[in-house]
């Protein structure tokens, strides 16, 4: 036992009045290395203010930002079975499953809710990268097909947000197998005459991206977002050439006609409804009203004033 540091300290801290500084308290800019408040970056939608960087958002704080008032409601977790391969790298399965739970509050790695965008009823599915990277596993691929039964039922669009590295390792063949039940899921929404919107989101990789992710009727980006299905660092070792600056990201698939729209974050919202509309040939909404002209006093003249 280390006593200067385990007894010593603590009490010359607190008698000096020193408290610990929460380690999330500031948060680095990827691009630039700026500092910024958290609660800044919170309210500015986890985009950096200065570089416009887009930080990962939680599902949570994506589907507040998306519906209308933060308002939604969240669709059943599916219950499916746990570790079915009994699987075990460096820890078991069923604990990192565990840890993750415990980590994020969460069941798994998508989260479905219903609600409106300005007006227009959507189901949006959300990945949520903080669990075990948003991958895809059983649980993620029922919880997805389950959004896109929901959205069926409904009568409503779904719009999708990818934040994923790919099939999930730990359920082999069970996680692949899932690529092909949300394609037909996909599919089943198509027949129905509704609309299907994905936002491609940083990073979307993988399996994700060979399945659902890339379905869309319209693909909208946000800036700067990693989207493909080999990581940049695979290509190179494998056709052992340099690739070009800014490869795979949201602009270059722009350019190469990959994806429809590059939108920044704060605008989404406001573009998945217009784009709805047009889909669902629904009214624009009416303008806001504008306030009513103030009545200015007529001048006093300068006579009268003498």
């Amino acid at each position: 036992m280390n006593w200067i540091t385990n007894y010593v300290r603590p009490k010359i801290n607190s008698m000096l009045g020193r408290r610990e500084v929460p380690e999330n308290l500031w948060i680095k800019c990827p691009e630039t290395g700026e500092m910024v408040f958290h609660s800044d970056l919170e309210e500015n939608h986890f985009v950096i203010p200065a570089s416009g960087y887009h930080m990962k958002m939680t599902a949570e704080a994506r589907l507040k930002h998306m519906f209308d008032e933060g308002k939604y409601e969240l669709l059943p977790s599916p219950k499916v079975p746990q570790d079915p391969l009994k699987f075990r790298d460096s820890k078991k399965y069923s604990d990192r499953l565990r840890e993750n739970r415990t980590k994020t509050g969460l069941e798994d790695s998508i989260v479905a809710a219903h609600g409106a965008v300005q007006g227009v009823e959507i189901v949006a599915c959300v990945h949520d990268f903080s669990f075990m990277g948003g991958s895809l596993g059983i649980a993620a691929g029922e919880a997805i097909i389950q959004a896109f039964e929901a959205a069926i039922a409904r009568n409503c669009p779904l719009v999708m947000f990818p934040a994923s590295g790919g099939a999930r390792m730990q359920e082999g063949i069970l996680s692949l197998m899932q690529l092909p039940r949300t394609t037909v899921a996909v599919e089943m929404l198509k027949e129905a005459g509704l609309p299907y919107i994905v936002v491609l989101t940083n990073p979307t990789t993988g399996g994700v991206s060979a399945s659902y992710a890339m379905l869309g009727d319209v693909h909208l980006a946000e800036p700067g977002a990693e989207i493909c299905f080999a990581g940049k660092r695979v290509i190179e070792q494998t056709i052992r050439e340099k690739l070009p600056e800014g490869f795979q990201t949201s602009e270059y698939l722009l350019d190469h006609g990959m994806i429809d729209m590059v939108v920044h974050r704060h605008d989404i919202p406001a573009t998945v409804a217009r784009l709805l509309r047009i889909f669902l040939k629904m009214d624009a909404p009416a303008p806001a009203a504008l306030p009513a002209p103030v009545e200015l006093a007529e001048p006093v003249p300068a006579e009268a004033a003498e």
